[in-house]
């Protein structure tokens, strides 16, 4: 029976190298933003996302090495590792704590849009589900952008058991977020919210669409028939005359 390879960050790393070509690695570029010095080699993320499925049961303490990697494709090979494990149905209560636990205490190096987007869903708001969720306000808060992009894109958890109240409250929280990415989730949430409750959106922006940043706005009322766009830009447009 031949040895199975061992499930090691050292591992994961060569697998995805083994993958890498300079022409994606020139489309990935052309793609990311706010990369904060990342360094990319050039693998497709179905192809990361993919070897993370093989990895699914790699311990927390190798997870971390993935995270403390430069290589971006690197880091979201270990976020998508515990998006799977935080998704998987046997993973154990102290396992979701510890992934819950790494994901805040190395929020340094989850540090652009697609690594939060991969696990904090499952991480943090799986995790949260039946726990005080004081921890997102708290992130809400934060000088970090990438903390507050976790706070609002972390109730897409609680949105899909129509627990809408967390999100609306953090949305309103970050009305007046300077960051662009922070915008486009908050708007991602509202919009996915109001499709679980259309009269409460519609509350929410009568009361907030004219203060509204417009790329939050126009992502929160996207399913919206033309009409009803119009008039939410029109508040909009009457703020900034």
């Amino acid at each position: 029976m031949p040895n199975t390879p061992p499930i090691t960050a050292k591992r994961f790393i060569e697998v995805l190298k083994a993958l890498s070509s300079p022409e994606e690695r020139e489309k990935t570029l052309r793609y990311f933003k706010n990369t904060d010095g990342d360094q990319f080699i050039g693998v497709r993320m179905g192809q990361v996302f993919a070897n993370a499925k093989e990895f699914i049961d790699m311990p927390p303490a190798e997870i971390e090495k993935l995270l403390d990697n430069k290589i971006h494709e690197v880091r979201a090979g270990g976020c998508s590792i515990m998006d799977k494990q935080a998704r998987r149905k046997r993973t154990t209560p102290e396992r979701r704590k510890e992934l819950y636990d790494l994901y805040l205490r190395r929020h340094d190096r989850i540090n652009n849009w697609d690594l939060v987007d991969v696990c904090a869903i499952h991480v943090i708001g799986g995790y949260l589900t039946d726990k005080p969720r004081a921890v997102l306000y708290k992130l809400a808060k934060s000088k970090n952008m990438w903390e507050r992009r976790t706070a609002i894109v972390s109730t897409a958890y609680f949105i899909r058991q129509r627990d809408l109240d967390d999100t609306f409250k953090i949305s309103e929280m970050l009305l007046k977020d300077k960051e662009d990415l922070v915008h486009k989730a908050t708007g991602w949430m509202l919009r996915f919210a109001g499709d679980k409750d259309r009269t409460r959106l519609l509350s929410f922006l009568d009361k907030h669409a004219a203060a509204m940043p417009r790329v939050m706005l126009r992502y929160a009322i996207e399913k919206f028939d033309k009409k009803q766009r119009e008039h939410y830009l029109s508040l909009k447009n009457k703020k900034e005359r």
